[in-house]
């Protein structure tokens, strides 16, 4: 599994200036930042989130747990208990 990730990450690195290569998780939590109520607050978190993935790897199963919330996230509905399990906030 660590070869295949390994294989992403220099593959997303090559293609960097032809696409954009980001994680399920990285992607969700941008999602997620789209929800804040300004700009500053939505760069802070957008930070936020790039720090962490630089601290902390995700593993191929939080990769798919990720990709499982992406769709059915949405930020209308983030204040209820309904939203917050389909953004991955709750369980």
């Amino acid at each position: 599994m660590r070869r295949f990730l390994l294989t992403a990450a220099v593959l997303c690195a090559s293609l960097s200036g032809l696409t954009a290569c980001k994680s399920s998780c990285r992607e969700l939590s941008e999602k997620l930042c789209e929800c804040a109520l300004n700009s500053v607050e939505k760069q802070a978190c957008q930070q936020r989130a790039a720090d962490e993935e630089g601290r902390v790897e995700p593993t191929a199963e939080d990769e798919i747990a990720c990709e499982a919330k992406l769709e059915g996230c949405d930020c209308r509905a983030i204040e209820t208990e309904e939203g917050k399990k389909a953004c991955g906030l709750a369980r």
